[in-house]
């Protein structure tokens, strides 16, 4: 069996209905809102055009078939070009009223990579032309080569500066490192085996055979040291400590940006589905939250009691993610476990009269977090697309 059950299906086309509602009412002239205005999105600046999660929003608002979610595409697109840095480096978010940008305190990574996929994105499904800014990504392809290591080929961040910014991540980060791939892939630059061959064996150390590269064979054995392999890739590798909490959506991007082989893949979700991580909503984004006594903790993640122990990026359930998680499951083949977890996220996405939660508690399952959230939207129709019809935005990169 592959398909979902009646009742299943129907509120799996009841969340696409109100998905594409959603997006319709955050969009505005200037582009894709983070999250539906209320006074509490207001006051959290949750009423920007966020790079990252304008560009995933445009991934499913850009081949939706709606005029407006098209052109909502584009206008999004350059709102975030029009402020971006003399460096190259695209903002965080923008202010669609006052067209300010924000740039994070220790500057946003993940909003430059995930600006050039949509971008490849847009100009693939002929919104514009194959050129339409070219200037603006070779400026922003730029400032990330900039961040990249000459020898391993992997981008280095300092830490709380990507999706999880009150998380310790720092060095080079799983996440930000299988976005940096498949932005290599789409515009075809240079090196991309060598950031396979050193993506595979740093955030998983645990390889007989080494890399040439003095610096990769220590740096591997520093981050193998006093660890047993999980079955998963570590959530980020530095000097003197590295990350082995679970980062379930770095690992899940490395399955959908090709980085993980098909054995690593299901090595990934047999570790994510024995951590019990989609029960009962998809999906927890850690499988082992960090405490406050743990050596990776940081006062920092204590700020408004925000990220303690299964809340927000410290073990939260966020069903965006969990868009990711199905379309993972999609790509190894895993058809019946995808429609489930479908099913599961149109549920989560209905709670509250279709809240679309922002996240919600790891263990209580209380919804925390903004209301109307965009990505969920997106990432809901992105994973039913690739189970109704086989179309990956992961998989045609060929040029």
């Amino acid at each position: 069996m592959t398909d979902p059950k009646p009742k299943a299906l129907a509120q799996i086309d009841a969340c696409a209905q109100a998905s594409l509602a959603l997006l319709l009412r955050n969009l505005t002239p200037s582009g894709i809102l983070a999250a539906s205005r209320t006074e509490a999105a207001e006051a959290r600046r949750y009423t920007r055009i966020f790079g990252r999660d304008a560009a995933i929003c445009i991934l499913a608002m850009c081949g939706s078939g709606d005029k407006l979610l098209e052109q909502g595409s584009v206008a999004s697109l350059d709102a975030l070009a029009a402020q971006q840095a003399t460096n190259g480096q695209i903002p965080k978010y923008v202010d669609p009223d006052s067209k300010d940008g924000d740039f994070w305190y220790l500057g946003c990574i993940d909003a430059t990579l995930w600006w050039l996929i949509a971008v490849d994105h847009v100009r693939r499904h002929g919104l514009v032309g194959p050129t339409h800014w070219q200037h603006e990504v070779e400026r922003a392809i730029s400032w990330l080569m900039a961040q990249e290591h000459p020898y391993f080929r992997l981008l280095q961040q300092n830490e709380a500066s990507d999706w999880a910014d009150i998380m310790p991540r720092s060095g080079y980060v799983l996440y930000s490192n299988s976005l940096w791939y498949d932005v290599k892939r789409r515009y075809a630059l240079d090196h991309l085996e060598v950031t396979h061959h050193h993506f595979n064996h740093l955030f998983h150390p645990f390889q007989r055979d080494l890399p040439e590269y003095q610096r990769a064979r220590l740096l591997q054995h520093y981050a193998r040291r006093g660890r047993r392999d999980s079955g998963m890739y570590l959530s980020f590798v530095n000097l003197a400590f590295a990350g082995n909490e679970g980062d379930v959506f770095g690992n899940v991007l490395a399955i959908l940006s090709g980085l993980a082989s098909e054995s690593m893949g299901h090595r990934i979700v047999k570790r994510i589905a024995a951590a019990r991580a989609s029960d009962p909503y998809p999906i927890r984004v850690v499988l082992h939250p960090l405490s406050r006594q743990h050596e990776l903790w940081r006062p920092y993640m204590a700020r408004h009691q925000q990220n303690l122990m299964h809340q927000y990026h410290n073990g939260g359930i966020w069903p965006f993610v969990g868009g990711f998680w199905v379309m993972a499951l999609a790509r190894l083949g895993l058809r019946e476990l995808a429609w489930q977890e479908l099913a599961k996220l149109a549920h989560v996405n209905a709670l509250a009269d279709w809240r679309f939660t922002e996240w919600l508690h790891g263990q209580s399952l209380e919804p925390m977090g903004m209301a109307g959230q965009s990505w969920n939207a997106a990432t809901f129709l992105l994973a039913r697309r690739a189970l109704m019809s086989e179309e990956s935005v992961w998989q045609d990169r060929s040029r």
